[in-house]
């Protein structure tokens, strides 16, 4: 198995709990430099998680000819910056969700990709998930019929002190939690879509910290999602749910979004009820392995520029009509 060598753009706590973690269980991974806006936390980095090399700059490991893609897990509002960048210096991308601010950010995105001939994905680990799988092919089966209508939810603790509180830096519970809803529901529902409706409550500086939505489908089917920052004070807890309905059954599940193990969904139909349980390894690898294989001439990148740009373009009219 061939390997690519990896460089990180940033010591965000993403990449410390999610990505380091998944590079290091990549079997065509090689874990090689680490870049921080301080040369001391970089350095930090590369000892505590076994990088090889350490820079004091995004710049700097851009112009490191070794490394040959990135992960960059910075604040929303520099995506755009540092992800051209990257592309520039000959680097494939794996950029963090939501990758862009709108659509039109993500569109330019796409095309400097096009242009250097290098691959661009948005990183939804979640979407990699063998659970994604078995549930689309359920649905592909037929035995619940047409999907008619999906509600999903994401709600979590409350932030203190953290960027996604910020709406300069893009913050707020639409983008950091609504985007796993809209690429749930466009991943089951293969229609355009027709309307949206969103309302949400917002805090002092802005941002929403409770979010819920409802998506009509060109082809009649609806959703509906809830998505917040507002269950506690520096607790881990959280709620999730998926609720599928098709025209001859339905399926749910309290999966959470980038669970690991053993996650079961069931069917309900009229012949009774089926429960399905698949084992997920962790996500952030089989992400870091599946580009990692586009790079290598194997494969094309699971999540696509035109699945990523219909996402940004219904998180755009969901924003819009909520007030952001």
């Amino acid at each position: 198995m061939g390997k690519v060598k990896w460089g990180i753009l940033g010591t965000a706590n993403v990449a410390r709990w999610g990505m380091i973690p998944g590079m290091k269980k990549a079997g065509n991974c090689e874990m090689y430099a680490i870049a921080g806006r301080s040369a001391e936390k970089a350095a930090d980095f590369k000892e505590r998680y076994g990088f090889e090399k350490s820079y004091g700059s995004y710049d700097e490991l851009l112009k490191d000819e070794e490394v040959q893609a990135v992960y960059i897990p910075l604040p929303n509002d520099i995506h755009l910056k540092w992800v051209e960048a990257a592309l520039r210096a000959g680097k494939h991308v794996l950029c963090e969700k939501p990758m862009a601010m709108n659509a039109a950010e993500n569109r330019q995105m796409y095309k400097t990709a096009e242009e250097c001939g290098r691959y661009l994905m948005e990183a939804y680990a979640y979407l990699h998930s063998p659970f994604m799988e078995s549930l689309k092919e359920t649905v592909k089966s037929g035995v619940i019929g047409d999907i008619d209508y999906i509600d999903t939810a994401f709600v979590t603790q409350g932030y203190l002190e953290d960027f996604r509180l910020h709406k300069e830096l893009g913050g707020g519970a639409m983008y950091d939690l609504g985007c796993y809803c809209t690429t749930m529901i466009l991943s089951l529902i293969d229609s355009g879509v027709k309307s949206v409706k969103a309302c949400a409550e917002f805090s002092d500086l802005g941002v929403d910290l409770s979010t819920a939505g409802l998506i009509s489908f060109d082809n009649g089917a609806r959703a509906s999602f809830n998505v917040g920052m507002i269950l506690g004070k520096n607790s881990d807890s959280r709620y999730d749910r998926l609720f599928i309905h098709g025209n001859k059954g339905t399926i749910s599940s309290s999966y959470q979004y980038n669970q690991e193990g053993d996650i079961s969904y069931k069917i309900f139909t009229p012949d009774g009820e089926t429960e399905k349980t698949v084992f997920v390894p962790h996500n952030y690898c089989l992400e870091v392995e599946q580009l990692g294989r586009c790079i290598l001439g194997e494969e094309k990148p699971h999540v696509t520029p035109e699945f990523s740009m219909k996402n940004a373009e219904l998180i755009d009219a969901l924003l819009k009509d909520m007030g952001y």
